[in-house]
């Protein structure tokens, strides 16, 4: 647990203290964000808020796990916990690309589809071969050729290349839907704070259910869920730490960067934790978000109506008066209620498999 707060608290402290630098850095050599024409108004007056504040997120979460490792913890850093760091950070690379290129054009497109996807695809299936790879003592690698809830789904298997091309979808998913959340100031930094931080919970509770150290009734077959814990406290803090200078009047946005690299670690998390279904309901904030822009596409192209005023979501109640900082906070309510109820089917399923 020590180890968790640590992580946790020296992220936070990383993410608060250089936030500030990246503003002033990123403010002298112009790098401000872009805003769509389309969109709401009022959000042309936030055009030049200095953006990729994602590179916080990422060096305060290596900074809150490699700290907690030095200073703490007797183990060494596992696989699981380097393969879910090395996939958000490769993630947070395509988005800090993807954001160069808004700023250097002066629009609010940046890589085009094709490379934003190949980006994608080398990421996820670098760590899809990876996670069938590093098996332990026990034989259990870091990820697994069945589909999971709250745990494996037997008879749903994939095999290896199923699972890699299984592991591109979910990490393309995710991505997207952080991506597509992060819309107003603070909304996807507090909502991804939050399912991290059920992330720890979950996490935390099969290190202490493990198979390998006990094998009872209603204990979690996965490799190093200790340390998972602590990727996901780190992340915590780290995002944490970025909303207190991203929330609403938001003096930097996490851009691209930010976005990608957190649904890239979400995506990642789920897979090691073996809950990828599980997440659709503790993240279910950003699937709304993400069905919105769907829907949207999907009915303007077959009625040529659309039902909302504007897509993703968070916009459609812009467009009908509610204020920002309204529609932020009723979102993050909606984020932690996915959140409980997430932590809650997890739970209850573990009551049911112990036979409690």
């Amino acid at each position: 647990m020590s180890t968790i707060l640590v992580a946790s608290g020296v992220a936070l402290l990383a993410s608060i203290l250089f936030t500030p630098y990246l503003i002033r850095v990123f403010t002298r050599q112009g790098f401000g964000q872009e805003i769509r024409q389309e969109g709401p108004q009022t959000h042309q007056s936030k055009r030049g808020t200095p953006t990729m504040g994602g590179v916080a997120i990422l060096l305060a979460t290596w900074s809150g796990y490699v700290v907690a490792h030095l200073t703490v913890t007797r183990h060494g850093t596992t696989a699981s916990a380097l393969l879910v760091l090395l996939l958000t950070t490769v993630l947070g690379v395509v988005g800090f690309l993807d954001d160069l290129i808004k700023i250097r054009r002066q629009r609010n497109l940046g890589l085009n589809k094709t490379a934003k996807l190949v980006g994608q695809l080398v990421a996820a299936v670098v760590f899809g071969i990876l996670a069938m790879s590093f098996r332990d003592g026990a034989g259990i690698s870091p990820g697994s050729i069945h589909l999971s809830f709250v745990r494996d789904v037997a008879v749903v298997s994939f095999g290896v290349a199923g699972f890699v091309l299984f592991s591109y979808l979910l990490v393309s998913a995710w991505s997207n839907a952080v991506n597509l959340a992060d819309g107003l100031d603070g909304l996807a930094a507090g909502a991804a704070a939050m399912v991290l931080m059920t992330y720890v919970i979950v996490s935390f509770w099969q290190y202490t259910k493990d198979c390998t150290i006990e094998a009872v009734p209603g204990c979690y077959t996965v490799r190093d869920p200790l340390d998972v814990a602590v990727v996901a406290a780190a992340a915590v803090g780290a995002c944490t730490g970025f909303l207190w200078w991203n929330a609403p009047p938001a003096k930097i946005f996490m851009g691209d960067t930010g976005s990608l690299a957190i649904g890239g670690l979400l995506a990642g998390l789920s897979v090691v934790t073996r809950t990828e279904l599980l997440l659709v309901v503790i993240g279910g904030l950003f699937v709304v978000e993400a069905l919105s822009v769907v829907i949207q596409v999907a009915v303007f192209r077959t009625t040529r109506r659309r039902p909302f005023r504007m897509a993703p979501f968070h916009h459609h109640f812009e467009l009908g008066g509610w204020p920002e900082t309204t529609v932020i906070i009723r979102f993050w309510l909606l984020a932690a209620m996915c959140c409980a109820l997430g932590a809650g089917v997890f739970y209850s399923e573990w009551l049911t498999a112990a036979g409690g």
